[in-house]
């Protein structure tokens, strides 16, 4: 099959970090059925233990670890482990993430460097941790998960936005030092997702009517619905495979249309 049609991820090594559930349970899951072999890692030992058991009540082996992606001594303890384990990281997914809803006004310079850690740190000292091992083997693919605040700020996440703006920006700076190594970085930018977290503000009210919430984000989509993780996937799948070897420095905004719509007349 010509690569430029091969989608398959056969006996690749795919890390996706923060994946014991959501988002990155979703991309890892599709990786795996897609023939990849799945490492995962989070936080806390029972996230792990949570996703293990979610991955193997679905059928995929997946190896789970414990690393805190903002600690980089622990990072590249975890890469040489998952090196000898499982063996060289073919593709990252840079997914683990933080969100604090607070006015910028009352934000403390501790809240607001807490989500830069988390969300524009980790993904540099997790990349840093894989790429001289994608260097060796001439190919890799690094996958950042970027969001619509990457292009678009709204109140109460000026920390998250900051931060994903400058995802962004590490994406093409990634592609623009690696790209002769045949390494491939790109971003996904989700729009609002129906996840166990975002349930309540889709609830019905008590009179019946939508959340006002529920109501802005459908009126905003041109799709007119709130998106599922696993529409995600095929994007995702997509940039992992040999199929994206010329797609580079992009980040593929999967948002039902959002950021092409100025939203419907009052």
């Amino acid at each position: 099959m010509s690569d430029y049609l091969n989608f398959s991820l056969e006996g690749k090594v795919a890390l996706v970090t923060g994946a014991s559930y959501g988002i990155g349970y979703a991309i890892a899951s599709a990786f795996a059925k897609s023939g990849a072999k799945i490492v995962f890692c989070d936080i806390k030992q029972e996230f792990v233990d949570k996703g293990l058991a979610s991955y193997t009540a679905d059928g995929i082996d997946a190896k789970g670890y414990v690393c805190d992606v903002t600690n980089e001594a622990m990072v590249q303890d975890m890469v040489a482990k998952i090196e000898a384990e499982v063996g060289v990281i073919d593709i990252l997914v840079n997914n683990a993430g933080i969100i604090k809803r607070i006015p910028m006004c009352d934000m403390t310079p501790e809240e607001f460097r807490a989500v830069i850690d988390v969300d524009l740190n980790a993904p540099f000292i997790v990349s840093k941790a894989v790429i001289p091992a994608m260097i060796k083997k001439g190919h890799g693919k690094i996958i950042n998960i970027c969001s619509m605040m990457s292009e678009l700020g709204r109140e109460t996440v000026s920390a998250y936005a900051a931060a994903k703006g400058g995802l962004k920006m590490l994406t093409r700076n990634i592609c623009a030092e690696y790209g002769a190594y045949n390494i491939q970085c790109n971003g996904i930018g989700p729009g609002y997702i129906a996840t166990p977290q975002t349930a309540p503000l889709r609830e019905k009210q008590p009179d019946g009517s939508r959340h006002p919430f529920d109501q802005f984000i459908c009126g905003r989509t041109p799709a007119g619905r709130w998106l599922q993780a696993e529409e995600l996937t095929g994007p995702a799948v997509f940039l992992a495979s040999d199929a994206s070897n010329a797609v580079n420095g992009h980040v593929l905004y999967v948002d039902g249309g959002i950021l092409a719509y100025i939203g419907k007349q009052p």
